[in-house]
């Protein structure tokens, strides 16, 4: 995000940084990536959809050529000494991890909603003590907020 508001409004000063704070604010908000989320808006601002797409990619794609390229060698260098201090990289990952969990918790708390918290919850439980893939509790999630949206909506339209 320091990077696109130095190119984007200080350099070639495409948005203003009142602009560029309020995407990152959205984009901070918004669930993924900041950068990605940044990137969006700020494709989307300078050249609609076109320029949303090649914000993604460009944000995207580098990251992913650059892993597939290390995964690809890894194998072959998974016994060398240098390797290995990657294994040492594991907590730090479990603590961002952990702060992203804290901060959708104390989103949830902030809600005030008992389906957020109850969810919240029973991710938890099914990640860390029922050991269930991710995958499997990201859809639940996903289902169970798209049947919210739509009982919410019905709730409006029978008003």
């Amino acid at each position: 995000v320091t990077f696109m508001k130095r190119k984007f409004v200080d350099q070639l000063k495409w948005i203003n940084e009142k602009e560029m704070l309020d995407f990152t604010a959205l984009a901070q908000s918004s669930p993924g990536a900041i950068a990605v989320n940044a990137a969006i808006l700020v494709g989307w601002k300078i050249c609609g959809f076109a320029g949303m797409l090649v914000a993604v990619l460009g944000t995207i794609l580098p990251p992913m050529i650059i892993l597939s390229v290390i995964s690809f060698f890894y194998a072959v260098f998974v016994n060398n000494i240098w390797v290995a201090v990657l294994k040492g990289m594991q907590a730090a990952v479990a603590a961002v991890i952990l702060d992203a969990a804290c901060d959708l918790g104390i989103n949830a708390a902030k809600e005030k909603s008992i389906l957020s918290g109850i969810i919240f919850i029973a991710a938890f439980v099914c990640d860390f003590i029922f050991q269930l893939n991710v995958i499997y509790i990201i859809l639940a999630a996903v289902v169970l907020g798209i049947i919210k949206t739509f009982i919410l909506r019905y709730r409006e339209m029978k008003s």
